[in-house]
């Protein structure tokens, strides 16, 4: 196909955001020279613009008449990453030469979209990055890549904050915890942060971050205030803009969290990374898991987790079996990869 503009639109959250933009790198070695324009929500675009691999980026709070911009577009191609009646139609009534969305139980995809794609996500042993590839079939492109090979598929170019570097300066290893979710996946407990954040108080020169927002920041202080009090942990929830927090992910030595955006960040970004997940098929680490060159997935599922069989269950006994010490033998050996690698350069 001749194409020269392919707009993706993804306009949920951050971390499904993420996990669609190898799209874009994947897309450029097969079509070189197309431009990629990315639609996503006002909040997600910051992080997006840091993406090299994206050309364009389009706020959907900006589109007041959709099918005005995208008729006065040269877009020939849109692919509807997630479902969007709104914007479907828009494109369809643009005549936007072709509109890819997924048909699979959506009878307003089967009408807006003339390139149909069928598939179902809940019921899919895929991991969600490898299922947006399946986008790519009416472009001629049936290959879907191995999970090991995504992670090179991400080029984003963080730029350095002073204020954060500075805020990062004074300690030796910048641990971040990211304990909340904000309801998008099984949270480990808030004890078991506070047990990791007590016996890493034992390294010297380690400190750690807690962040989220500022509704989660005081969630915490209700809920597990001896995390916020102790004296290796600085509390910075509510502090950052998402472009902030992108860059103060990308200057700090590693992130834990459980199946959240700011966990795709940063395993994205190649930070270190550890991700929490249970056992329950529609969030394990098989569907979910962080991708990135030194990203890492802990799983411990409990057979007939109670807990796993509620949807907005806060936790479960398959986030509980994952222990402080298990996450901590990770941490010290990035510590000690870290402590190496400076040595070998004479930071002290």
């Amino acid at each position: 196909m001749a194409i020269s503009h392919i707009l993706i639109c993804r306009t949920d959250n951050i971390g499904d955001v993420i996990l669609t933009l190898p799209l874009t790198a994947y897309i450029k070695q097969r079509f070189p020279g197309v431009k990629i324009s990315f639609l996503c929500r006002a909040y997600a675009a910051a992080v997006v613009r840091y993406c090299s691999t994206v050309d364009a980026v389009i706020e959907m709070e900006s589109l007041v008449d959709p099918v005005a911009y995208f008729a006065g577009s040269d877009i020939d191609v849109i692919i509807f990453a997630q479902l969007d009646k709104r914007l479907a139609a828009a494109a369809h009534k643009a005549r936007v030469p072709v509109r890819i969305g997924n048909a699979y139980r959506t009878w307003f995809n089967w009408w807006h979209c003339n390139r149909p794609v069928h598939f179902t996500r809940g019921g899919s042993n895929s991991h969600e990055a490898q299922l947006n590839f399946k986008y790519l079939r009416p472009l001629g492109i049936d290959t879907i890549p191995e999970l090991a090979a995504i992670p090179a598929m991400y080029h984003f170019k963080i730029p350095h904050d002073a204020a954060l570097d500075q805020m990062l300066r004074p300690y030796r290893f910048n641990l971040i915890f990211h304990p909340k979710s904000n309801g998008h996946g099984r949270e480990w407990p808030s004890d078991y942060f506070v047990q990791l954040a007590r016996s890493l108080g034992k390294q010297q020169g380690l400190h750690v971050w807690v962040t989220g927002s500022a509704a989660e920041g005081q969630w915490l202080a209700e809920h597990a205030p001896e995390l916020l009090q102790l004296p290796n942990v600085s509390n910075v929830c509510g502090k950052f803009t998402l472009a902030e927090l992108a860059c103060f992910i990308n200057a700090a030595d590693g992130l834990i969290a459980s199946g959240t955006g700011p966990l795709h960040m940063s395993a994205a970004f190649g930070q270190r990374t550890i991700g929490l997940f249970p056992g329950a098929r529609s969030m394990h680490p098989g569907r979910w898991g962080a991708l990135g060159i030194r990203a890492r997935s802990l799983c411990q599922p409990v057979v007939d987790c109670n807990g796993c069989k509620i949807k907005h269950a806060l936790t479960c006994d398959c986030m509980r079996n994952i222990s402080p010490d298990l996450v901590e033998k990770n941490v010290l050996e990035w510590v000690g990869q870290k402590r190496t690698a400076d040595d070998q350069v004479g930071v002290k």
